[in-house]
């Protein structure tokens, strides 16, 4: 008997930087999940139209779209409303992190961090928004 596909859960990272987003595509190819990348606000928007993710994690401090700015734009479609959000960044910020609060994010971490911790946190953060 044919063992039934399991659907892998979707991550969305989203950064400026492509060789951060790099880093992240390689260190994590091998988790559970699946990763799909964005570079930029910009771009994100146009990948969340097109497919919705299980967990999206987005850098603070970005051109054009800031995180912070594209939490409001994601937070206001219905599709998306659901999906836990994360801030990274690289600055530890007391003023991004009460932001990340206030607006209702689900974490805040700090860049850089290692393949296992970064696992780690996306394995707990699935599994605790599995049943939302």
């Amino acid at each position: 008997m044919k063992e039934p596909k399991v659907k892998l859960k979707t991550v969305l990272f989203i950064d400026d930087e492509p060789s951060w987003l790099e880093v992240i595509r390689l260190s994590l190819k091998d988790g559970p999940f699946s990763v799909i990348t964005a570079e930029g606000g910009e771009v994100a928007l146009k990948t969340l139209k097109k497919q919705a993710p299980d967990l999206i994690m987005s850098d603070v401090r970005m051109p054009n779209i800031n995180g912070f700015d594209l939490f409001e734009e994601v937070k206001k479609d219905p599709r998306l409303k659901a999906v836990p959000y994360v801030f990274m960044s690289s600055i530890d910020d007391f003023d991004a992190k009460r932001m990340a609060k206030t607006l209702g994010a689900d974490g805040y971490i700090e860049k850089p961090f290692d393949s296992e911790q970064i696992k780690t946190i996306i394995i707990d953060l699935l599994t605790q928004f599995r049943d939302k």
